[in-house]
């Protein structure tokens, strides 16, 4: 058992560094910083993640919230205009060399902005932290084919599943989005980014998460994300809006988790309340800082800029 922090000195100044320019580039910017409560009554609904959660002294359990986003939307409902927060994040089961379950996320709102023009400002950030050159935009169909050889929209679930097992993946207890997403990440997410950034968009709708849906053929989601040198950096959407659809995904959401045999959580009430009352027309993303930090180092894991990482807190 050692005392000592894992990242050294130099380590933890680049990351000051880092932390700074962020805030100097919001502040140009005038993106107000908003603080939001690290513990909720409700934790996210996705089944990808795992929320953990701690109890009052009154017996009420409170979540450690994965994503500032709940919060941060009823800001915006509230009239807040452009916000941006840095703060720590939580995700059980997520231990390893790029994942750790205590970690720094920058999460960002634009009202009256979708998410092209967001990526536009994903670009200048990494280009400020980073200099790197002008991203590359790929959609889901175009990165799979170029990098997997297939088409995501067109192949059957049964050969998805080939697919995934030749390349040594355990795919037989997952779905057609579980199938997809092995194969991109094993695959396609380590050709991503080299050299310059890149952005995938036009997710099939069924991985919209909380991005709205563009009806076509076939319908797709309104979301990107953006990867540098094989590292996805951040999530982003043009967010959805409408309540009674908000509603209908996260019971969908926990339909799944009860099939899946996953922990039940509550609905966020509050924050269904908040698009009732009506948020604006925005984009969003969420980016890994810790991850930032470990490219702007030249570094290859999370524990190299972390000064204590979950094995040693």
């Amino acid at each position: 058992m050692s005392w000592e922090p894992a990242a050294g000195l130099g380590a933890l100044r680049r990351r000051a560094e880092v932390l700074a320019r962020i805030r100097t580039f919001f502040a140009s910017r005038n993106v107000l910083e908003v603080e939001t409560p690290v513990l909720a009554a409700a934790g996210g609904t996705d089944v990808h993640l795992a929320p953990l959660h701690t109890y009052l002294a009154d017996g009420r359990r409170l979540y450690l919230q994965t994503s500032p986003e709940f919060a941060m939307k009823r800001l915006l409902a509230a009239g807040s205009g452009p916000i941006y927060q840095l703060g720590r994040a939580f995700r059980d089961g997520e231990v390893g060399r790029r994942h750790n379950p205590e970690f720094t996320m920058l999460e960002w709102y634009r009202p009256g902005w979708d998410h092209h023009a967001l990526m536009d400002e994903v670009d200048a950030l990494l280009a400020e932290v980073l200099g790197t050159a002008p991203g590359e935009r790929l959609s889901y169909r175009e990165a799979l084919r170029h990098h997997a050889g297939f088409d995501p929209f067109a192949t059957a679930d049964g050969e998805l599943r080939e697919r995934a097992a030749g390349l040594g993946l355990a795919a037989d207890d997952v779905d057609r989005d579980g199938c997809l997403s092995l194969i991109l990440g094993a695959v396609v997410e380590p050709r991503l980014g080299r050299g310059r950034p890149t952005f995938v968009i036009d997710f099939p709708a069924s991985q919209a998460a909380l991005a709205r849906i563009r009806q076509g053929d076939p319908p797709l989601a309104e979301r990107f994300e953006a990867y540098v040198e094989g590292v996805e950096i951040a999530n982003g959407y043009h967010e959805l809006t409408d309540p009674g659809e908000q509603r209908r995904r996260f019971e969908a959401d926990l339909a799944e988790r009860r099939r899946r045999g996953l922990p039940d959580v509550p609905l966020d009430e509050r924050l269904l309340a908040a698009l009732e009352h009506g948020l604006p027309d925005c984009a969003g993303v969420a980016l890994g800082v810790d991850r930032l930090v470990m490219l702007a180092c030249g570094a290859s894991s999370l524990a190299e800029v972390m000064a204590f990482p979950i094995d040693r807190a």
